[in-house]
């Protein structure tokens, strides 16, 4: 179905004039101002003929202009901040004039004589029937269209029904979906935030449990230098791991966020369309994205406690013939198995022991990361 498109007026133009009007008022005459326009010292405008008006009030001794006897001036309150203006012998006719004001004044007289718009008053009509309007909508066709198509044209076989009932029901579904959107946006930013919660914890527990590390290590600093780089690498590792992995969630969410702000944002700017036809033309199809949307499936988080980095705590009480077996520690079971190696024993097989003490770490470290969870 063809149909010629019609013109939206600038809405926003008769307010902005109605602004600018109320700006010009004077506070004495409640008129626009009337040239000559004078400036206050308070940066207050007033009508020359207003200002000497309230000055001659407030002073009812002072010559007029123009009279042979020389006045000392006056004085009067702004009528809109009631700060007090000090004239000279020269009244009213001292004050600077504000030419800005003026200017402006033209210009809005200018601009208020223009006609309206017309092109406002045009209507769809239909391309196949030059002289109608487009007033219906064929449910069938799922298209606008005008009468004489439901008569005699394409859509005579059709179920139709009014074009208003159609847009006001259309309208109301995108109205919802905006909705909907809102608040899924809403929940995902609440989301953002407690995962960027998440990774400062990672990030501050990673540095408490650096610090202890490092003040241990620092006591038996000749023999666990080594050992203490090799372990201070493995929280660095499980510390970029984690925060790799949130942090990707992060990009996730914020994605699906910009996405769906823009098409909330698009979403609002089509709902100003005036045109019944043209918002029934594309809404469809913006009502089907926004439903897609909606449906997209809520991305993972992390689990709860994902941000602890309490496995890494290490236990320093045994002796120095076991310093190179340290490893972090898993318990009170494994402190208790511990105190059982000879320390005899344990000198001879250093170096063993050091390779499966490495390889426990990476099995532990493999197993303290949590699985994503919805």
């Amino acid at each position: 179905m063809n149909f010629a498109v019609g013109f939206k007026p600038l809405a926003g133009d008769t307010q902005t004039m109605d602004n600018l009007e109320k700006q010009l008022i004077c506070p004495i005459c409640l008129e626009m101002f009337t040239k000559p326009v004078v400036i206050l010292p308070c940066q207050h405008n007033l009508c020359r003929k207003c200002a000497n008006d309230i000055f001659q009030a407030s002073n009812p001794l002072w010559q007029s202009r123009g009279s042979s006897t020389v006045s000392s001036g006056g004085r009067f309150r702004c009528p809109s901040c009631r700060h007090e203006v000090v004239l000279d012998r020269h009244g009213v006719y001292g004050l600077q004039r504000n030419l800005l004001v003026e200017n402006i004044i033209d210009i809005y007289k200018q601009e208020s004589s223009r006609p309206l718009n017309t092109k406002s008053e045009q209507h769809l009509m239909c391309e196949e029937h030059e002289d109608e309007k487009i007033n219906i909508y064929c449910l069938s066709c799922e298209v606008p269209t005008c009468s004489m198509c439901k008569v005699f044209g394409a859509h005579k076989d059709c179920e139709v029904a009014p074009l208003s009932n159609i847009y006001k029901r259309q309208k109301s579904e995108l109205s919802d979906g905006i909705a909907m959107l809102v608040a899924g946006n809403d929940r995902i930013q609440a989301i953002i935030t407690q995962m960027e919660e998440i990774c400062k914890s990672i990030e501050d527990n990673s540095r408490r449990q650096k610090q202890l590390l490092s003040q241990r290590f620092d006591s038996l600093y000749n023999i666990l230098e080594e050992r203490k780089k090799e372990l201070l690498q493995c929280i660095t590792r499980q510390q970029e791991e984690k925060l790799q992995s949130v942090r990707n969630l992060i990009r996730q969410h914020g994605d699906h966020l910009e996405v769906t702000s823009k098409l909330v944002e698009t979403s609002i700017q089509f709902m100003d369309e005036p045109q019944m036809a043209t918002f029934l033309q594309n809404g469809k199809e913006l009502i089907k994205k926004i439903t897609d949307m909606s449906k997209v499936s809520t991305i993972d988080r992390p689990d709860p406690g994902y941000e602890n980095m309490d496995h890494f705590s290490i236990n320093v009480d045994t002796v120095s013939e076991m310093l190179r077996t340290i490893d972090f520690q898993t318990g009170a079971q494994g402190e208790e198995e511990e105190d059982l190696f000879d320390v005899e024993e344990v000198e001879a097989s250093v170096e063993e022991d050091r390779v499966e003490s490495n390889e426990d770490t990476a099995s532990r470290q493999k197993a303290a990361t949590p699985q994503h969870g919805h």
